[in-house]
């Protein structure tokens, strides 16, 4: 799963790029309202956690403009601002949730899990190909009818795979599912990743066409 985080302030910031890592998301980090809507067109996401008070253009104007482009991400407030107002304002705007500052993080990671949970409900989600069965709100993987217990590298490639089954996935656009922005990747990470779980679905689950990607059949 895929979060892009936009919130200025640069020590909450950190701290929860940090704390969404340590439970296994990959973040991005905007620090101003401006990039969202680029960054949106050009990468994919599970879920916008928006800071109202941003500098340049606020938080409710990015909020606003995701809805009038018919963008349906889930889209999590961050804000000081407590009243009713504000609470009543923001959620009629388009926003799914809305979690007054300070808060503690366990709370943040539920309204998270819940929000994305609605969303796989909404959509009926759950990925199926090659004998793989994969529930993506709780990351639950089956295969044979045992579920099995994935690192969080290995869920994420897998669950790229499975969605695309039957067309090519290029290295780049899987090294994009497991990596945060700014973070080193490896020369052959990806091969590492794809070694690992061909040992668990069996060696012809995943197949290689050589400077064009992977792919699960359907």
């Amino acid at each position: 799963m895929r979060i892009l985080l936009v919130e200025d302030d640069v020590q909450l910031g950190e701290s929860l790029d940090a704390a969404l890592r340590l439970e296994q998301y990959a973040v991005d980090w905007l620090r101003s309202g401006e990039p969202v809507r680029a960054t949106l067109g050009a990468t994919p996401y599970d879920l916008l956690v928006l800071d109202l008070n941003l500098p340049g253009v606020p938080g409710m104007q990015v909020l606003r403009q995701l809805r009038a482009d018919k963008h349906d991400l889930p889209v999590l407030l961050l804000t000081a601002r407590n009243t009713l107002e504000d609470k009543v304002d923001g959620l009629d705007s388009g926003a799914d949730d809305y979690l007054t500052k300070p808060f503690e993080m366990d709370e943040l990671f539920a309204r998270i899990r819940t929000l994305l949970r609605r969303t796989g409900e909404r959509t009926g989600q759950q990925l199926e190909a090659g004998g793989i069965v994969i529930n993506p709100v709780d990351r639950v993987v089956a295969f044979g009818g045992s579920v099995l217990d994935l690192t969080a590298r290995e869920y994420a490639i897998l669950e790229i795979l499975v969605r695309n089954a039957g067309r090519f996935v290029s290295r780049a656009r899987l090294e994009e599912g497991i990596y945060s922005w700014g973070e080193e990747v490896g020369s052959n990470t990806v091969e590492v990743y794809i070694s690992r779980l061909r040992k668990r679905f069996g060696g012809d689950s995943i197949e290689t066409m050589r400077g064009v990607g992977y792919r699960i059949p359907r």
